[in-house]
């Protein structure tokens, strides 16, 4: 385990093992798993009524507003990259998209899907011939290329590559998803290029990730980027009441605040171990520097009982770290006049964690929290790298222990170069 002063020389060994440089941070963990199935929710949402359809996805008005215009004026793109944090509706309006343009009863310009039809249902069950959906498996940590152009036994005879190019079975167009695109490795993306540098005719493809930068610029730069926004928390918790069956309002908006519109992050946020960890996360970080071995010591064994796979316990570390997130947001605000309380939204853990900290004797300035916050952000973003759990969680403690003392994380990294 760490000391509660680490050497420069061992974090610098460290961090060229595993190639934790400081970078800027660059979005959200996967979904669990890879499903080619629409989620109850989601099927849900298609069927019935079109308008209905469009009320469910909360929040994204403007970027329906955007395809009626284009499907109206005939200039519908063929390749599209959906960005934005993950869980606030990309995939899901995407299928919603993908019903409308195969919907063999309303019109595709009017962007309203009966969810009656054949179609329709064959969409939200993932059955329809036309409908290509592609997600990371389960057991992979990037999109394996024999989704894209087959296994090596049929190379270029299978995968999406190769089914898009094929003429509509039912209607007019052929739509692909593919979801968790930021985790395409370079290889699958160069195989991809091809299909949006030659669109077949009549097809629409829609990449989702959580950021342009997150995919190579051949690939951004062939792709029209719509840009997905969380929804107001108010929106949230009414959708995350719903599908939660949460009877408690202030429950639900408490969830919607901390998830930040995210339907994924709230369903994770129920687990009531989860606030238990964090109250006691918080006031670990509030007696930094002294409670540096003991956080980080506490902070590994909670990532490992989620279980064995690696997604899971990347998915909870996650979390963890945007508690830090949470913290040296609030403690900026409280250095900088305004109450910690102020944006809490009922929440009793952080304010208290923040002024526990402005009492003890580590002598926290903007700068230093300023820093603090980056480092945590860094840490989301090497996380996104698979570096080895425990050895990240050393190392990001080492670094706010570090800035907790007076120390800059940059003077050190000048040394370590």
């Amino acid at each position: 385990m760490i000391r509660a002063t680490c050497s420069i020389s061992s974090n610098q060994t460290r961090r060229q093992r595993l190639g934790l440089r400081r970078t800027q941070h660059s979005g959200d963990v996967p979904r669990k798993g890879s499903n080619c199935r629409a989620s109850r929710a989601e099927k849900a949402s298609i069927e019935g009524n079109g308008r209905l359809v469009w009320q469910t996805i909360i929040g994204h008005d403007a970027v329906a507003d955007s395809f009626r215009a284009s499907l109206q004026r005939g200039r519908l793109a063929s390749s599209f990259l959906f960005v934005g944090p993950s869980g606030i509706g990309k995939r899901r309006f995407a299928l919603r998209l993908a019903a409308a343009l195969l919907c063999e009863t309303h019109p595709a310009v009017e962007l309203d899907p009966c969810g009656e039809c054949q179609s329709c249902r064959q969409v939200a069950a993932a059955t329809h011939p036309d409908l290509l959906l592609i997600s990371r498996p389960a057991d992979k940590t990037e999109l394996p290329l024999s989704l894209f152009v087959g296994d090596r036994e049929h190379r270029n005879q299978q995968g999406l590559c190769h089914d898009i190019s094929l003429r509509p079975m039912r209607g007019q167009r052929r739509v692909a998803i593919v979801d968790d695109a930021d985790l395409m490795s370079e290889e699958a993306a160069n195989c991809l290029l091809k299909t949006l540098e030659e669109p077949p005719p009549g097809s629409v493809l829609i990449l989702i990730g959580t950021s342009p930068e997150r995919q190579l610029p051949t690939i951004r730069s062939r792709c029209q980027v719509m840009r997905f926004h969380p929804p107001a928390a108010e929106d949230a918790a009414r959708l995350i009441a719903a599908e939660m069956g949460i009877t408690d309002p202030r429950e639900a908006l408490r969830l919607a605040i901390h998830a930040g519109g995210s339907m994924e992050r709230a369903a994770q946020l129920r687990d009531t171990e989860l606030w238990t960890f964090r109250q006691g996360f918080l006031l670990g970080l509030a007696d930094l520097p002294a409670a540096s071995v003991a956080l980080a010591t506490r902070t590994v064994a909670f990532v490992e009982e989620v279980g064995k796979e690696a997604v899971e316990r990347r998915a909870r570390l996650r979390l963890v770290i945007e508690f830090g997130v949470d913290f040296f947001r609030g403690l900026m605000r409280r250095l900088s006049g305004s109450q910690a309380s102020a944006d809490s939204h009922g929440d009793d853990q952080l304010p208290v964690a923040v002024e526990r900290a402005l009492g003890s004797a580590a002598p926290w300035t903007d700068e230093q929290a300023a820093e603090s916050l980056d480092r945590c952000l860094e840490a989301l973003s090497q996380l996104d790298r698979n570096v080895h759990l425990s050895t990240l969680i050393e190392c990001w403690m080492d670094d706010l222990a570090q800035l907790a003392s007076g120390q800059s994380i940059a003077k050190v990294g000048q040394a370590i170069a």
